[in-house]
């Protein structure tokens, strides 16, 4: 990866939701801006905050798709990063820095 580009893969529960009583919400399904979770893969080497094996928060309507060995990953810059997940959760806060 170059510079400030982050290569991430959707986390599996991106494709459908459930609501609270049970409904299958899919993918296709027109809502409300929603944000969407993502592993890193692999980081640049101006990225600073970020590193490969966290989890990002990131907006999915700003993103590039790429295919690597058959594996379909998006793209993102640094600065599109919403939030990172806490690797270890210590029970205090909310598990996420920005």
């Amino acid at each position: 990866m170059l510079n400030d580009r982050l290569l991430v893969e959707l986390d599996s529960d991106a494709a459908e939701r459930r609501t609270g009583a049970g409904i299958l919400i899919p993918p296709t399904a027109a809502m409300g801006k929603r944000l969407a979770w993502a592993s890193v893969v692999a980081a640049g080497e101006h990225v600073r905050q970020v590193k490969v094996g966290d989890r990002v928060l990131f907006d999915p309507e700003d993103r590039a798709e790429v295919e690597v060995s058959g594996s379909t990953y998006l793209l993102l810059r640094e600065k599109d990063v919403h939030g990172v997940a806490e690797p270890r959760a210590t029970g205090e806060g909310t598990g996420l820095y920005l």
